[in-house]
């Protein structure tokens, strides 16, 4: 079963789109993992908090209410990997909601103070964003045929 041909020529995939598919599948496993273990603090699992120990301190200190958050957000990464590889246009302007939404966080971090993070994460997510936007990555996408 060969793809169609897209406007443009495009049969295969632009570069960078099994990248950015597996990054919101990637994004799932860690929201996934980030609600489980401040659901059910105190396991083996919690070792893996080793690389962000601030951030954990902080979210458990709240409770557990803090994985809903994390859980929602596991749930879009999912539905946007899932579409993504199905290319389906919801799922391109999901990931791009998804990567403005982060772009807002790392300039909030810039407003309470954590310059470095705020100015790095923000230029990651703004280069995402450029690099999803571009018109071979958006023409990619197809509306399901009813």
């Amino acid at each position: 079963m060969s793809m169609p041909t897209l406007q443009y020529g495009l049969s295969r995939p632009p570069a960078g789109f099994l990248a950015l598919g597996a990054f919101f599948l990637f994004g799932f496993v860690m929201a996934t993992y980030a609600a489980a273990t401040l659901t059910i603090p105190g396991t083996i699992l919690d070792r893996g908090w080793q690389l962000n120990s601030d951030a954990h301190l902080q979210l458990a200190a709240l409770g557990r209410w803090p994985a809903i958050p994390f859980a929602v957000l596991g749930v879009a990464l999912l539905a946007t990997g899932i579409g993504w590889f199905r290319r389906r246009r919801w799922a391109w302007m999901l990931g791009v909601a998804l990567i403005a939404i982060n772009l807002l966080g790392d300039l909030g971090q810039l407003l309470v103070g954590e310059t470095s993070k705020g100015m790095v994460g923000a230029a990651l997510a703004g280069l995402v964003l450029a690099f999803m936007s571009r018109r071979k990555m958006r023409d990619y996408f197809v509306e399901p045929k009813s």
